[in-house]
């Protein structure tokens, strides 16, 4: 049963722009803190950004600062991450978690109970 669903992957120019989304398919699932993670090819799943229920609190690695955006739209059941100034290093498997409790909202990917399948996000050159 699909839970979580991220669109908005593709592959894009140093320096350019996407907006990814991540879909709730259970409405009690939408208000669930919600974490970005990306994976790299041999590469460990690393944390991106994460925003609370009620999008009061966000927090962001240090290699996105400045430059990523997390945000959520409970109303539409979404959230979304805007990625600007993107870099080669950002390419990435991009995916959404959701986690009930905000002290699990951490960086590390095993505190998350739920998880997207995942969009490719590629930076050229």
């Amino acid at each position: 049963q699909v839970q979580l669903v991220e669109s908005g992957g593709g592959l894009v120019q140093a320096g350019g722009s996407l907006r990814l989304s991540c879909a709730a398919s259970r409405r009690t699932l939408s208000s669930y803190h919600k974490g970005w993670f990306r994976q790299a090819p041999g590469k460990e799943r690393e944390f991106v950004a994460a925003i609370s229920g009620s999008g009061g609190s966000t927090y962001y690695a240090d290699s996105v600062k400045g430059r990523f955006t997390i945000s959520r739209d409970n109303a539409k059941n979404t959230v979304y991450l805007q990625m600007n100034s993107l870099k080669p290093e950002d390419t990435a498997v991009y995916y959404c978690a959701a986690v009930g409790e905000w002290a699990r909202a951490t960086m590390t990917p095993y505190e998350y109970d739920y998880w997207g399948q995942g969009t490719q996000v590629t930076v050229s050159s």
